[in-house]
């Protein structure tokens, strides 16, 4: 029992997220690497295989060699930093670091969609 004085015992609630916000950035981080392994393969492999601009009809086939590999580099790097910046943004769990994070992700998807309406469309 406590006393009026307040020199009892308290009980506080166990927290068992405490100390594991890095953990659950990189689960995130591996579920976000496993849903893009198939875009992130192809965007490679067009990157390194000059001779798979042929596929694509329209402006993507009449750019320069040079243009259609940076393109897909560009596609390529951005995947490859997405689980990244996912599992960051998850292990901060602050609004800032949330919004910061979700402003490049969508700048990331402008550039990549303004890229594509130049090459492809």
């Amino acid at each position: 029992m406590t006393s009026k004085g307040g020199h009892g015992t308290q009980q506080e609630a166990l927290d068992i997220t405490e100390g594991k916000s890095g953990l659950w950035g990189a689960l995130a981080g591996v579920i976000v690497a496993a849903l893009i392994a198939v875009p992130l393969s192809a965007a490679f492999a067009f990157a390194t295989h000059p001779h798979s601009q042929q596929l694509f009809a329209g402006r993507l086939e009449e750019v320069g060699p040079g243009g259609y590999q940076a393109f897909w580099w560009l596609v390529t790097l951005l995947l490859l930093a997405l689980p990244f910046l996912v599992g960051f943004g998850v292990a901060k769990l602050s609004a800032k670091a949330l919004l910061t994070v979700g402003a490049i992700v969508v700048l990331f998807v402008i550039a990549i969609v303004i890229l594509g309406q130049l090459f492809v469309f």
